[in-house]
């Protein structure tokens, strides 16, 4: 059920879970738990991201791989959404 790139970029970058983990400031159950596709924090996926070298504008090629987060419309003043 992966539902992330993030077990691939560490691999690439021949990176094992716990070196992952140290350098994101987590616990190798959190990174297994991620790689499984498990959800996480925002705060986690940030700490990830910049633990592979990445930036945080990176996070749909690691964290979206082919999973597509819910999305809500933001408010409007056409659909009468935003009180004036």
């Amino acid at each position: 059920m992966r539902s992330n790139n993030v077990q691939r970029f560490r691999e690439s970058l021949m990176m094992s879970k716990a070196e992952l983990a140290r350098k994101a400031g987590l616990s190798t159950l959190t990174i297994d738990r991620v790689e499984a596709g498990r959800p996480c924090r925002l705060d986690t996926k940030r700490k990830i991201l910049l633990a592979l070298g990445l930036r945080v504008l990176d996070k749909d090629q690691v964290f979206a791989a082919g999973v597509s987060e819910p999305h809500v419309e933001p408010p409007t003043a056409e659909r009468g959404d935003l009180s004036s």
